[in-house]
């Protein structure tokens, strides 16, 4: 299942409510949570805008998680991720890879953020003492 929104998300009662939904079938549920962080490359950041391209966005998002659920055997996967404007210590994006095994689980949620960071069509814009600045991707340091 994939989601994008502007909301806040609740990271247990995400993991919570994929748990209940693989009725036992997972042995290990693997998430990581990307959080938005005050400084980058050396700069004070105060805000974080991203933008994306509605339809091509969630179209990418599930191809990612279709990847790892074919890779891996998958009893469940979640990706969220936010878009809009964002303070310091906010959630940014949660990725969830539930499989019978932990290595798989891991390896599968792994692979989901790493493809999303370079293969999503998001675009992050920080706001800085001195103005904005548009993020390369890769950039954030």
């Amino acid at each position: 299942m994939i989601r994008v929104q502007t909301g806040d998300f609740d990271v247990g009662a995400e993991l919570e409510q994929l748990r209940r939904d693989n009725n036992g079938r997972a042995g290990a549920m693997v998430s990581f949570t990307g959080l938005v962080r005050d400084i980058n490359a050396g700069d004070s950041v105060s805000e974080m805008t991203l933008e994306h391209y509605p339809g091509m966005t969630e179209k990418a998002l599930e191809k990612i998680e279709q990847q790892a659920n074919t890779r891996w055997e998958l009893t469940a996967s979640l990706i969220i991720h936010r878009v809009g404007a964002l303070q310091p210590d906010d959630n940014i994006v949660l990725v969830i890879a539930a499989s019978k095994h932990r290595k798989q689980a891991f390896q599968a949620c792994e692979f989901m953020i790493d493809t999303l960071k370079t293969e999503a069509p998001f675009w992050k814009k920080e706001t800085l003492p001195e103005g904005t600045r548009w993020v390369e991707p890769g950039q954030c340091r």
